[in-house]
């Protein structure tokens, strides 16, 4: 699998490293309660099609990327700044 850093360019894979779904753009207040951080924390979606992923481009820049990607063909559809996306 190839990822295209916006800072960088196409690169292979195991330049970055995979830290799960994209959801923690979206995570809780601190305040927000319990229930909301057991959801966030524990229940995660396993969807088989075009997910949204956050990766670390370890071996280049540095920088954290929202990747969209569909796990069933492993086609990458879109990169962006973890710094610029948004769900």
């Amino acid at each position: 699998m190839r990822i295209t850093c916006p800072h960088c360019g196409e690169r292979d894979r195991r330049e970055f490293y995979y830290r799960g779904a994209a959801v923690d753009l979206d995570r809780p207040a601190p305040d927000a309660g319990e229930k909301a951080w057991d959801s966030f924390v524990y229940l995660h979606d396993n969807p088989a099609g075009e997910t949204r992923d956050l990766w670390y481009h370890e071996g280049g820049c540095g920088a954290w990327l929202v990747v969209t990607r569909n796990t069933v063909t492993h086609a990458v559809l879109k990169t962006e700044l973890a710094s610029q996306a948004r769900s």
